[in-house]
């Protein structure tokens, strides 16, 4: 699969010649529940290859199609499904995507790939990722505040201590153990059992590979996604790491868990989620706050189409946004202008969509909040710059 957040961060969706194929559709994580979705799939798929025939009868599209086509046969993808599937393919990209939300089913053939669900999810305040390290090896999350998962690694992005430092950066390990005793979490009483002779080479290969993956953490996953990070692993190795770390995005809080225990995710995600709450209700407080005090000075505004033009001029730094809502319409990109006629495809053509996408194209920052968090009844809450 690819990562979302660095092709988004890369503007890898603006460059792209079209036509440009975006097929969006929802999955299920169980076998017993997913025998339907190759099948949608396939679906999707014909309507896609119907638009294509209609909008462009001269042309053959079988190079653009057949990634597609192939990827209706991939067990793999189907087996390990997750809760949404987003496919973006074109002349020159083709790019798969495993979302832990579901999406609305769509297939759509225009001059520029439909992004702007993905959008909402990127700007969701309730995603954060967890890193599992331990002396040999690491394990990266993504979760949100009902799922947690395993990211896979970036093609070719070493996973072990011997993949970093070379096979001699494994060469002490049967040398010294750690066994934990007193159980998970705080009070537990780490022992250390190895030959003393040993030890210092160990930390020095320890400190080496904690570096290695720092490094690779903030610019494969923290730097384009923003999210807060949180440290799973031993006691023993939280202050080293927590040392030699130059993440931003690592916060105080963390799970005294050797890696491994998050194989059973469904038993500590609830403890992530009590680390990662405070967090996310502080970022959503700030931004509401910071939305009533602009309303005194004319510096916030929930007018929609007052939003929608201060937006096409750069005037918002935030633009507050409701989750799972849609205004049928269209917003013109170069005044501001909104169209709210009634749209073929408001799953396309929605208002605060656009909104949301013109923000980021500005410069702007966007958020996306639950309903019952959201301090206006418009689906929009702008904080302006100036």
């Amino acid at each position: 699969m690819h990562n979302l957040d660095e092709d988004f961060t890369a503007g890898l969706f603006d460059v792209a010649e079209g036509p440009c194929l975006s097929l969006y559709q929802p999955t299920h994580r169980h076998i017993a529940e997913n025998q339907q979705d190759t099948i949608r799939y396939g679906n999707l798929l014909r309507t896609l290859e119907e638009s294509l025939r209609k909008l462009y009868p001269e042309r053959d599209f079988k190079s653009v199609l057949d990634p597609f086509r192939q990827l209706e046969k991939d067990r793999e993808l189907w087996n390990h499904a997750l809760d949404g599937l987003v496919v973006l393919g074109s002349k020159d990209l083709f790019r798969v995507y495993t979302l832990q939300r579901s999406v609305p089913e769509l297939a759509v053939v225009a001059d520029s790939f439909h992004i702007k669900p993905l959008l909402r999810i990127l700007q969701s305040a309730d995603r954060y990722q967890v890193l599992g390290v331990s002396r040999k090896d690491f394990t990266l999350f993504e979760g949100n505040r009902d799922r947690l998962d395993e990211i896979k690694p970036v093609d070719g992005a070493p996973r072990t201590i011997s993949d970093m430092l070379g096979e001699e950066g494994g060469d002490h390990q049967p040398y010294l153990s750690v066994t934990s005793h007193g159980g998970v979490g705080q009070g537990s009483s780490p022992m250390h059992h190895g030959h003393g002779g040993k030890e210092s080479e160990v930390d020095q290969e320890t400190e080496r590979f904690f570096r290695a993956v720092d490094r690779q953490i903030i610019e494969h996953h923290s730097r384009p996604s923003g999210l807060p990070l949180i440290l799973a692993a031993l006691p023993e190795h939280h202050h080293m790491f927590r040392e030699i770390s130059d993440n931003p995005f690592l916060i105080d809080g963390a799970l005294d868990v050797h890696p491994d225990s998050l194989d059973s995710i469904d038993e500590v995600q609830s403890r992530i989620w009590e680390l990662i709450e405070p967090h996310y209700l502080a970022r959503l407080a700030a931004l509401v706050e910071a939305y009533g005090n602009g309303r005194s000075n004319g510096l916030s505004d929930d007018d929609l189409a007052a939003v929608a033009k201060a937006i096409a001029t750069g005037r918002v730094e935030t633009a507050l946004i409701e989750a799972d809502r849609q205004i049928p319409g269209r917003v013109d990109t170069t005044t501001g202008e909104i169209d709210y006629d009634d749209l073929a495809h408001p799953e396309v053509d929605d208002v605060l969509d656009d909104l949301a996408a013109l923000t980021l194209k500005m410069g702007g920052k966007v958020v996306i909040v639950p309903t019952e968090r959201m301090p206006t009844s418009t689906g929009v809450a702008a904080i302006y710059r100036y």
